[in-house]
């Protein structure tokens, strides 16, 4: 399973640029942001996700199991199910969690569990439970932002319906790629995972492996 490590002190500065921006956004684009409470279109199928964001959410769940034992126990009963649903076919190393970056793990991983719902996700309510630790690609979600590698613009398809691409471009929210990748840098690891592994990292219950962590 993944090793924990300490979550460096800037991600609370970057968490706040980005609930800032998005804030700010959401503002500007109005009735065209479809986001929403209960709106789940981005909570299904896998991604990939940073060692930073793995460390987020590690530290939210040593929160939860304190805060709120129940909330805490029922994500990890479904992140342990998403594991035993999944881990066989992981294009990665399925006892630590690390992503493969081979081009064969890569082309496996575009159509891994791509209908499956996040374990973050609460079928009940429709709300993610580790909503305030959620990773990167979580919060930039839904308004236009601009790729890290072509500077791309892009939303989600269900925002935006009808809008110009200058009514677009005018709610763009900024992105500080440059804070995440020095603080992505300071923890000294660029393997990435997967959301279920990170829910699990740390607690008592995780598998202990030989392989090496994340």
């Amino acid at each position: 399973m993944l090793a924990a490590m300490a979550l460096p002190a800037g991600d609370a500065q970057l968490v706040q640029i980005l609930d800032g921006a998005l804030a700010d956004a959401a503002r500007r684009a109005g009735a065209w942001l479809a986001c929403k409470a209960g709106c789940t279109q981005c909570c299904y199928g896998a991604f990939a996700i940073s060692v930073l964001d793995a460390e987020r959410l590690r530290a939210g769940m040593e929160v939860l199991r304190t805060a709120e034992p129940t909330k805490a126990a029922a994500i990890e009963e479904r992140a342990h199910a998403w594991l035993d649903a999944w881990s066989a076919s992981f294009p990665g190393d399925a006892e630590t969690g690390v992503l493969g970056d081979s081009d064969e793990d890569q082309a496996r991983f575009e159509s891994f569990a791509d209908d499956v719902p996040c374990p973050a996700l609460n079928p009940a309510t429709g709300l993610c439970d580790v909503y305030a630790w959620r990773p990167m690609t979580c919060r930039v979600f839904g308004p236009p932002t601009r790729a890290e590698d072509d500077g791309a613009l892009g939303c989600c398809e269900l925002c935006f319906v009808g809008a110009s691409d200058g009514e677009i471009a005018a709610c763009e929210m900024p992105v500080p790629h440059a804070l995440e990748a020095r603080l992505r840098e300071d923890l000294g690891g660029s393997g990435e995972t997967v959301v279920a592994y990170a829910l699990l990292k740390g607690a008592r219950v995780a598998r202990v492996s030989n392989s090496q962590p994340l």
